[in-house]
């Protein structure tokens, strides 16, 4: 993950405060401020190691309650502007109860809550924090396997946004020491967890670009839902659309159109 020193950094969805605490020691960015969905209480409870005191500390402003699906949450913001906005392993916690698991499945199922939360963390950060002179970047921060292989980050995330998809890069966690990968609802982190860091911004001429590669399962002879390819031959493909994991991927895709269709009409 790059990040300039200069730019004013927005963090969200900072469960224990740890990866904003170690950008601020050791990125030192022009402006940091960190958000995380907690209120203090909570943090406090839920992990025993938690940044919430170090970056008071460092008078590093902290906002608790921050709901990135909300725009009274980035209304909180004031005004503020910032270059970069960075949600780290974003995830929905897991329902209790069969009651909420069967409310939210008539919704599209977890693939569509966690896309749904991606697509109005984009529409937000865009509207109410970035700087339109800026660069006007939304990171975020993924794992490579299932279920976050499967959100189509890449492809129709952010449809009937304004931002595109500008690419990607690696991130290394052990630039950012101290960083812990929490688990979403409970106070264990996961060691050495790689990701990919994917870029979007409005701006498609952005000086970020360089920087950024495309995979290579977005060209011709892959299947970019999938990430599956190259097809060798005709047969191939024919036979990989015909697949169970195919299938399922386009079921995903059809919710998720269904879900757009609703917010658009929101």
């Amino acid at each position: 993950m790059y990040l300039d020193p200069s730019w004013r950094i927005l963090t969200v969805g900072d469960g224990d405060l740890s990866f904003s605490h170690s950008v601020a020691r050791y990125i030192k960015p022009a402006k940091l401020v960190a958000s995380t969905y907690d209120d203090a209480n909570t943090i406090e409870q839920k992990y025993a190691d938690n940044a919430l005191s170090a970056l008071q500390q460092l008078n590093i402003e902290t906002l608790t309650e921050f709901d990135v699906t909300r725009p009274d949450s980035w209304q909180r913001l004031d005004g503020a502007c910032f270059d970069v906005v960075i949600f780290q392993f974003p995830l929905i916690p897991a329902f209790k109860g069969e009651a909420a698991f069967k409310a939210h499945t008539q919704q599209g199922g977890m693939n569509v809550l966690n896309r749904a939360l991606l697509h109005r963390y984009l529409d937000y950060a865009s509207q109410f924090a970035l700087d339109k002179n800026g660069p006007m970047l939304c990171y975020i921060t993924s794992k490579d396997v299932k279920p976050y292989r499967e959100w189509n980050i890449e492809g129709s995330l952010n449809q009937g946004l304004n931002c595109q998809y500008l690419g990607q890069m690696p991130f290394d966690i052990s630039v950012f020491p101290g960083y812990k990968i929490r688990n979403v609802d409970r106070d264990k982190h996961v060691k050495d967890t790689s990701g990919i860091t994917y870029v979007f911004s409005e701006k498609t001429n952005n000086e970020i670009t360089p920087k950024l590669s495309f995979p290579a399962y977005l060209g011709e002879k892959y299947c970019a839902l999938c990430r599956v390819g190259p097809y060798m031959a005709q047969e191939d493909e024919d036979k990989h659309l015909l697949s169970k994991k195919h299938k399922q991927m386009e079921k995903f895709e059809q919710n998720w159109q269904a879900w757009l269709v609703q917010y658009s009409e929101e």
